[in-house]
């Protein structure tokens, strides 16, 4: 049972509606917000991929165009995956992906209602296909998912940072924005970072238009979207009002995330 307190005051459904539509002005001005930026984002200029990045899927061998499946855009996860390191940073895929980036594929339901819009969604991982493929089954899902091991892929945009492999970028800052935002790089912060990228097909030309990282890609996990409409939230401790439900520590990056089906356990 979960703990409650501090928990909202009951009142007429009278007072509840005047309430209720004080709120629905804050988020009118929320969409509109919203609306406002997505069309800035759909103006953002593009980068030509003249790369000819390969990846490993279940057909073999493939190409980033290969990826579209014919049509004219792509959304693309960035899945991070586990690995054990070595002292001299050799690494060694495990078995497993990361939980938080699980507890986000875990949402990826049936694609149609993207592909009747002309979209492709897949992931792209930096660990060998079979090791993908196998996650995949033991999870049961679906969407199309392909390596990128032994690629510049990852590291190109960001997904992976390595100082040793390509200079380093996260969130969009260098090293030296990273220190003037209070994030000094260090060796502790190399391997995969999470996050999502769009690209759009013209004709057998792909040009980068998108990628987000951090709490850019939160909508994705862990059921954000429904649980921010409910009165006990996401059950966070940074949430407000305070106290008001335990913190479940399952928050993106928690290390008590767990892979999905050890839920059912």
């Amino acid at each position: 049972m979960t703990m409650m307190a501090n928990l909202p005051e009951v009142v007429s459904r009278e007072e509840w509606l005047a309430a209720r539509k004080e709120l629905l002005a804050r988020e009118k001005e929320l969409t509109r917000a919203r609306d406002r930026v997505n069309a800035d984002r759909r103006r953002l200029p593009m980068v030509r991929v003249d790369k000819p990045y390969t990846f490993e899927g279940p057909n073999g061998t493939v190409g980033l165009l290969d990826l579209f499946e014919g049509r004219p855009q792509l959304v693309m996860h960035h899945f991070m995956w586990t690995f054990d390191i070595d002292a001299d940073g050799t690494e060694h895929p495990r078995d497993t992906g990361c939980s938080s980036c699980s507890s986000a594929a875990d949402q990826i339901g049936n694609l149609r209602q993207l592909h009747v819009r002309n979209t492709t969604l897949v992931a792209v991982t930096r660990a060998p296909h079979e090791k993908l493929a196998a996650f995949r089954e033991r999870m049961g899902w679906t969407f199309p998912w392909y390596s990128s091991y032994g690629s510049d892929f990852n590291y190109d945009f960001h997904a992976t940072v390595d100082d040793r492999v390509a200079p380093v970028q996260i969130f969009h800052r260098n090293e030296a924005e990273m220190a003037a935002a209070g994030m000094p790089w260090s060796e502790s912060m190399r391997g995969d970072w999470p996050g999502i990228s769009a690209f759009l097909r013209v004709g057998d030309e792909v040009f980068h238009t998108y990628s987000t990282f951090g709490r850019g890609i939160e909508e994705f996990h862990n059921g954000y979207p429904h649980l921010d409409l409910t009165a006990l939230g996401r059950q966070e401790a940074w949430e407000e009002p305070k106290g008001r439900a335990a913190p479940l520590r399952l928050h993106v990056g928690s290390p008590a995330l767990r892979l999905p089906d050890e839920y059912d356990a």
